[in-house]
């Protein structure tokens, strides 16, 4: 099945969950690999709340570094929800894709504590 038929009979068997996929961005060196990459989160479910699971799914340490970039170019605000997230950046094929980080990425450096979206351009 392609992605959008996947996407299609995910949100009919299960509406109020958000398809998206995780990745960890290719020149990453630090973060270990998750032991999924798709994941169907609770449209209510906030950023925070994300990043919070996705945390723990890797047993970050409080200081360990982490960004989450949607579409990866945007550092989403902290209190969207997932339905926010999905209605704002899902890809043509219905899932939201995010990269996940350590640090510097497409040449800018993202704030840790962010409340507005933030755009790296690539040099």
């Amino acid at each position: 099945a392609t992605r959008l038929e996947e996407v299609a009979g995910i949100r009919a068997k299960f509406p109020t969950k958000i398809p998206v996929i995780v990745e960890r961005y290719h020149k990453e060196k630090y973060l270990p690999l998750l032991d999924k990459t798709k994941f169907l989160v609770p449209e209510e479910l906030t950023m925070t709340q994300f990043i919070t699971i996705i945390r723990s799914r890797m047993a970050l340490t409080a200081t360990q570094a982490f960004y989450l970039l949607v579409n990866n170019k945007s550092l989403a605000s902290m209190s969207l929800t997932m339905a926010e997230v999905y209605r704002d950046y899902k890809d043509e094929d219905g899932f939201v894709y995010m990269t996940y980080a350590s640090q510097e990425m497409f040449g800018c450096f993202l704030p840790i504590a962010q409340e507005k979206t933030v755009k790296c351009l690539q040099k």
